[in-house]
Order: structure tokens, then C-alpha cells, then sequence
């Protein structure tokens, strides 16, 4: 088995990786390179609207917390190919995000992973839906509901999620042809805020 086929072990983000992710290009290109596998400095410039210079430098930013790598296989002189490795990343309540930098670099961190979910998700369901081809449109969904639950049964809930979307992404990940695109499977649990509390 090739070193990239192996499963790896959830990293959990410290405090110096947070930060470098905190900032709205880095994130996004972040997330370019997670759903849409290598890029250069020059494409992401083109995708994100920025200038290469700008995305050369947050790439090396990065790289700099192992965040992304560089592909020499594929680099060739000044153009450097880059890609996100596999495996998982989570951040949350760590004894390092519990100091005041490291929960203000956790809040950052999270404002942008969620704004960025926040808009690819709204910009679909308000916007491109009624573009999509029929068999899209009638696959795409987005679920809520409200219920009465206890932090086990919750917690319970979330690993049972956890294992069916991680195994939909391990058994598709690499899948190829003409009908396949690249997919967002989501999922979102947490308490609401009591009535009349505070938000």
C-alpha cells in the first residue's frame, strides 16, 4: 500500500497551525486544495481572484505549519505544484486553545471554516441549484431538525455520523469518470442556547 493510501490518524491543530489557518485566503485555499487536489500559485491566483505573489506567500505559510507540502515529482523549475495530505484535522478544546492566544487563534479559526461552509452553502441552495442538472437537484439536500437530547446520546449520535460520512469518503475518494464530481457531505450538532439566554 502507498504511503498516501494509508489511513492517518486524526490531527488535532495546535495553536501556531490555528493561526495560520485563522486568515480568509489561507482557509480558502486550504479548502481548494482539500477538494480539488493540487494546485499552483498561478491557479489558486486565478480560482481566489488574488495575485500569485499573494498565494505563493500564504502557501509557504502553510507549508511552514504542515499544513500542505509541495509535490517535487511534479514541480519543475519556478512552478511549484502543492496539495493537502490525507487525513482527518479537527481543533476544539485542547489544553493549548484553553490560553487566551490559543482560544482567540480557535475562534478565528473555526469564523472561517464556518463562513466559508456558511457561503458555499448558501450560494448553492440560492443561486446554482436551478443550474444543476435534474439528477443533482433531486440528490442535493440540506436537513435540520430538533430534538431533546442528553451530551451521551448526542455524542453517541455524532460518532455514528462520523464513521458513515468518513467511510462514504474513503470508499469515493479517489473515484473517476464522467458522472463524478466532487461532493460536500456535512453534518452540524450542538445545543441551542436556552430561551432567553444569553447568545
Amino acid at each position: 500500500m502507498d504511503e498516501n493510501e494509508k489511513p492517518r490518524e486524526r490531527r488535532v491543530l495546535g495553536v501556531a497551525e490555528l493561526r495560520a489557518l485563522g486568515h480568509p485566503l489561507r482557509m480558502r485555499i486550504f479548502d481548494i486544495l482539500s477538494q480539488h487536489g493540487p494546485q499552483t500559485s498561478s491557479t489558486l491566483a486565478e480560482l481566489t481572484g488574488e495575485s500569485s505573489g499573494s498565494t505563493s506567500y500564504h502557501l509557504r505559510i502553510l507549508a511552514k505549519q504542515d499544513l500542505i507540502r509541495e509535490i517535487p515529482e511534479r514541480s519543475v523549475g519556478r512552478e511549484r505544484w502543492w496539495e493537502r495530505p490525507r487525513g482527518q484535522t479537527s481543533w476544539g478544546d485542547t489544553e493549548e486553545t484553553r490560553t487566551p492566544a490559543g482560544r482567540a487563534a480557535l475562534q478565528a479559526a473555526t469564523s472561517e471554516f464556518h463562513r466559508l461552509r456558511n457561503e458555499d452553502t448558501t450560494d448553492f441552495f440560492t443561486r446554482r441549484v436551478d443550474r444543476e442538472p435534474e439528477e443533482w437537484r433531486d440528490v442535493s439536500s440540506s436537513f435540520t431538525t430538533t430534538t431533546r437530547m442528553t451530551a451521551a446520546q448526542l455524542g453517541e449520535l455524532a460518532e455514528r455520523i462520523e464513521a458513515l460520512i468518513t467511510e462514504a469518503g474513503e470508499r469515493h475518494r479517489d473515484q473517476e469518470g464522467d458522472d463524478v464530481r466532487v461532493v460536500s457531505i456535512r453534518a452540524d450538532l450542538f445545543p441551542l442556547s436556552p430561551l432567553g439566554g444569553a447568545s
